[in-house]
């Protein structure tokens, strides 16, 4: 159990962190133009905060093993990605990208676990 977590934990944190930093540090139209036809529906700044929200969540995720202090930051940046997914899949549902809606919940089911199993309480 403890090898799976540390892998999932891993993936996870490295995969927000870089879409996150992605979609920071893109133009809005640079994201629509690679795939992110979502953030049609979103202003610029909001694309920003998500991404921004992405990164930290993500750093949260991993630096804590890393570090080997502050475990209770991995539980809650495990529990923001899950919020982040559960909204994206919404969003994905509504624009009828059920593809993307899939891996997002490939992602909501990985942040879940994390949470689950790092649960400081």
């Amino acid at each position: 159990m403890a090898i799976a977590l540390w892998i999932v934990q891993g993936l996870l944190g490295l995969i927000f962190v870089i879409t996150g930093s992605f979609k920071f540090f893109q133009s809005r139209e640079k994201v629509i133009a690679s795939g992110g036809t979502w953030a049609g529906d979103f202003a610029p700044g909001i694309i920003k905060t998500i991404a921004g929200a992405e990164i930290i969540c993500g750093l949260w995720v991993i630096l804590p093993r890393l570090i080997g202090r502050g475990h209770y930051l991995t539980f809650a940046g495990a529990a923001c990605i899950a919020l982040i997914m559960a909204g994206a899949i919404f969003t994905h549902i509504k624009r009828k990208e059920l593809m993307h809606a899939a891996i997002n919940s490939a992602f909501l089911l990985m942040a879940l676990f994390v949470a689950y199993a790092s649960n400081p309480f």
